[in-house]
């Protein structure tokens, strides 16, 4: 399956601002199951340079700086990007009591994993967490039908609500109030799956919607994703959605794998001004 991607960010400011200090994460990963054929980014104000590094995460991210005076700054990242077959793995029966003992004995599985066991910026929990994710991670059951168990949940018993949320509301918040959007419903099935002993790190990405029958499809109506991917012994890396419960296949386009969002957040940045701005985004992610 191949697509075009486009991702376009504009910041809009009330008063000028002088100097800006960036850090782009929107480079879609070449994979085994994915192929970045071509990758362009179109920045107003043009920036003198643009610096490019593979972060700690296997992560590409693009750096840049702007020192003239502007109220207005547009990032469109353009992708071409090609979603390879995947074969389909024997899934592992190894629970999630055998998952356990093995992350703390075998050492190369400590060393591969420990980042992901542990609290990070987005990722904290406490007993009502831990309780919520034994409903589902309970000790005998294969591991992989655990998690699967946790994405349903997830997916029937919390509403979609766009705006309800913030990048920095409590994932007690999201789970008293049961709503959020794809980035609180990973956070909180990877630190449920993190409370218990398990490993599990942020995807960052995109997935094709596709409109309703008999209608068009609207531009700059897709929007950034996430999802998450637990480590399972014996298969490796595995991939859920509970936003939409599902595993993810060739419509879902990887960014960048991280602890949470604060590894992989598609811009982020220092500005020196003063006074309010607003943020307008529009993605595309077009089947050729």
């Amino acid at each position: 399956m191949k697509y075009k991607l486009r991702h376009k960010t504009v910041y809009t400011y009330v008063n000028p601002v002088d100097n800006y200090q960036s850090v782009l994460c929107l480079e879609p990963l070449n994979l085994p199951i994915q192929s970045c054929q071509n990758f362009e980014l179109a920045i107003d104000p043009h920036p003198t340079k643009i610096h490019a590094r593979t972060d700690y995460f296997g992560n590409t991210q693009h750096y840049f700086s702007l020192h003239e005076s502007h109220q207005l700054l547009q990032v469109i990242a353009s992708s071409d990007i090609e979603i390879l077959p995947k074969n389909t793995p024997r899934i592992s029966l190894i629970t999630c009591e055998e998952a356990i003992e093995r992350f703390k004995k075998e050492n190369h599985l400590k060393t591969l994993v420990l980042q992901y066991q542990l609290p990070s910026p987005f990722i904290k929990w406490d007993e009502e967490v831990r309780a919520f994710a034994e409903t589902c991670l309970q000790a005998k059951t294969p591991l992989f039908e655990a998690v699967s168990k946790l994405s349903a949940k997830i997916f029937h018993e919390f509403q979609f609500k766009s705006g309800f949320t913030s990048v920095n509301t409590p994932l007690k918040t999201v789970l008293k109030e049961r709503k959020g959007v794809c980035q609180d419903f990973s956070h909180l099935a990877i630190a449920c799956l993190r409370s218990v002993g398990l490993a599990a790190r942020y995807v960052s990405g995109y997935i094709e919607t596709l409109p309703p029958p008999g209608k068009p499809k609207l531009q700059g109506s897709d929007a950034s994703h996430a999802w998450i991917s637990v480590y399972i012994p014996d298969m490796g890396w595995c991939e859920f959605d509970p936003t939409n419960n599902l595993i993810p296949k060739d419509k879902h386009i990887i960014t960048a794998y991280g602890r949470d969002y604060s590894d992989v957040a598609p811009l982020k940045g220092i500005i020196f001004s003063s006074g309010e701005h607003r943020v307008s985004v529009e993605v595309d992610v077009i089947r050729v």
